[in-house]
């Protein structure tokens, strides 16, 4: 057909074969995958409360951040921000890095990740080994603006996780984790969890599960659990949007300098701090009852999930929480895992171990003042 006149056709039907290739190579990935599986935490039993773990580290890169990295392909591809040629950049030095860099590996595609020049060697050999790039810069705040930069100059596309991380997710189905939770959940004695606990990094995972929950008409409450130095507790708290704590998190994966604009919280029903420190007491913790190690992000969801489970439990209620085992420890070894790089930090985790054996033992609930680290 003839183009008339001040008409203008852009149809390029190359590159939207291209595109319905790759959605159908990123589909049929994740058609090979079995779903993660929900694990029983043992509790004892005369509580009435049951507690969930869903496994996340079984997905072939190894974290919760896989499902994140698919769906930023998926909305880049059903956007038309992807062709053939295109170079993908992220601004990230951890898990959703190395997924990108997987995804971008199967569709072909050159990817390279801004990093802040103090990440691990170890973090770093893991993205080049998917055939990932790593560009450093002096500061992790620059890695945003950086990542923008070489896209541009490139004319590649900047993934953004931090931006598009809350509509990449279609959180009103397609497999997405929340409707995972609720399927694996139905024949179970509570079926409904009474809460949800998460992390947040980009914010794209409790704003999928605050806005299911709310579609569903599911009587779940979602609670965010921020550990330190992160500033999405006192942005949630404050109502402010551009509050900033100006320092990382020892806590991969979650918490954040600023609040990023992925992060959405009028689905978030409650904020709950957790000390470092605890978190890591609550990793070690865990890796006996859940089979295997677990990372330092499971571990503040696990912390938090027990407050709530002994909240419940003081209350007289019955019922079931629900939350993530985000990553396993193999790249943790050196830091969470090695007394001297925690004493190093400041940190004491030996109260806090107390705590959990305490109350896992079935007695109450007593968390310990809190301490401060050498930050």
């Amino acid at each position: 057909m003839d183009v008339a006149a001040g008409d203008i056709d852009r149809s390029d039907p190359a590159r939207r074969a291209w595109i319905a290739e790759a959605v159908r190579l990123l589909e049929a990935d994740a058609n090979r995958s079995a779903d993660t599986h929900l694990h029983v935490f043992p509790l004892p039993p005369d509580w009435g409360i049951d507690l969930y773990v869903k496994d996340e580290s079984v997905h072939p890169t190894g974290s919760l951040k896989h499902r994140l990295a698919r769906s930023l392909f998926l909305y880049a591809l059903a956007n038309g921000w992807l062709g053939p040629d295109t170079t993908v950049v992220e601004a990230s030095s951890g898990s959703t890095a190395v997924s990108e860099a997987y995804f971008a590996r199967l569709l072909g595609l050159p990817f390279v990740t801004v990093v802040p020049r103090t990440t691990s060697p170890a973090k770093i050999a893991v993205i080049e080994r998917y055939g990932g790039r790593c560009h450093l810069v002096e500061r992790a705040p620059d890695m945003y603006d950086e990542a923008r930069r070489l896209a541009d100059e490139c004319g590649g596309h900047y993934l953004d996780q931090f931006t598009y991380a809350e509509r990449a997710t279609d959180w009103r189905g397609n497999n997405n984790i929340a409707e995972s939770v609720f399927q694996q959940m139905a024949r179970e004695r509570h079926p409904v969890p009474t809460w949800i606990v998460v992390g947040a990094g980009t914010g794209g995972t409790s704003a999928t599960f605050g806005r299911y929950v709310r579609y569903r008409q599911y009587d779940t409450w979602v609670a965010v659990v921020d550990p330190d130095d992160s500033a999405f507790l006192g942005g949630y708290a404050t109502g402010d949007a551009g509050h900033t704590t100006g320092l990382p998190s020892r806590i991969a994966g979650i918490g954040r300098p600023r609040v990023e604009p992925s992060f959405v919280p009028t689905v978030i029903d409650r904020m709950l701090h957790v000390p470092d420190a605890a978190s890591i007491a609550a990793m070690r913790a865990a890796a006996e009852p859940l089979g295997h190690p677990v990372g330092g992000s499971t571990g503040t969801n696990l912390w938090g999930a027990f407050r709530l489970v002994a909240e419940l439990r003081d209350a007289g209620d019955t019922g079931s929480v629900v939350t993530l085992l985000c990553d396993g420890a193999e790249a943790y070894t050196d830091t969470y895992l090695d007394d001297g790089w925690v004493a190093a930090q400041g940190l004491d985790p030996a109260p806090y171990a107390a705590t959990i054996a305490t109350f896992l033992a079935g007695g109450a609930w007593r968390e310990p003042a809190p301490a401060s680290s050498l930050r």
